[in-house]
């Protein structure tokens, strides 16, 4: 297959993938589809871009390691999102947009999630450009890579089970949850999401110039940092945290960062 041939498909089935999360969405008033099919149509397409041959191209042993990391991120953020919203957990996030834009609502979702295919699709780019690096051995950034992302999904899946636990117990109803790697940083999720998408890099990028592309991967971790902490994660995650927790979720905010883990502040008498 030719490379504008297989990228042509590759942002048509995002794009397509993402109006039916979309559509999901509008049937089912719970908006956990839309990210639970962003993850797995992301995955999908980076497996399919790491291992699609390209010319008369063979594959190699770093295609594998590159679509494994990427079937094992997509599995691990979908599996966990669709738990929530079979659930019924709806993402307060899209609720609050869509009460924000009113009777536009249903359009203006429908682009706004259209850009979210844009950032899928530049994230299987990335993917594709670290797993066909040429070098003939492995190097060190291969294996830097293999742990960079198993350290973010464990992080993620940790995070996700202390948040669990402490919703669990009564007796934390109405509490903003500080404990563990939450008493660090207030997103740990956000945090090793964006750990994970240097695993990329570390693969690709070879300082001695031998592989110019792969300095275009880290467009991948620079792109899913400004969504999460710019965009579409910290801000409106906050917002509606101030709206339900008040007082308490900015004592919360003046004594632990917001999305790099360090020790909590003292809060002054």
């Amino acid at each position: 297959m030719s490379l504008p041939l297989l990228l042509i498909i590759l942002a048509a089935t995002l794009s397509l993938a993402i109006a039916a999360a979309w559509l999901a969405a509008e049937r089912s008033g719970n908006h956990g589809w839309v990210d639970t099919i962003w993850s797995f149509a992301t995955g999908i397409a980076g497996v399919a871009a790491t291992l699609m041959p390209i010319g008369d191209d063979a594959w190699a042993p770093r295609q594998i390691l590159v679509a494994a990391l990427v079937a094992l991120w997509a599995s691990r953020l979908g599996g966990h999102i669709l738990r929530r919203t079979l659930e019924g957990h709806d993402d307060p996030r899209y609720a609050d947009l869509r009460q924000e834009w009113g009777s536009e609502a249903s359009r203006r979702l429908f682009l706004f999630l259209q850009v979210q295919a844009l950032a899928a699709f530049t994230f299987v780019l990335a993917v594709m450009v670290a797993a066909r690096n040429p070098a003939p051995h492995w190097r060190i950034g291969d294996g830097l890579g293999l742990t960079l992302l198993l350290v973010a999904l464990a992080g993620e899946a940790s995070a996700d089970r202390q948040l669990a636990r402490f919703r669990a117990d009564p007796a934390n109803r109405g509490r903003i949850c500080d404990q563990g790697l939450w008493g660090i940083t207030r997103h740990p999720n956000y945090f090793f999401e964006w750990l994970g998408w240097l695993a990329y890099p570390a693969i690709s990028i070879d300082f001695a110039g031998a592989y110019p592309w792969g300095f275009v991967t880290l467009v991948a971790p620079a792109l899913i940092y400004v969504l999460l902490v710019h965009a579409s994660g910290i801000p409106p995650t906050e917002a509606h945290m101030l709206r339900t927790r008040g007082d308490a979720f900015r004592a919360y905010q003046r004594r632990v960062n917001a999305f790099w883990p360090g020790p909590p502040r003292r809060q002054r008498s």
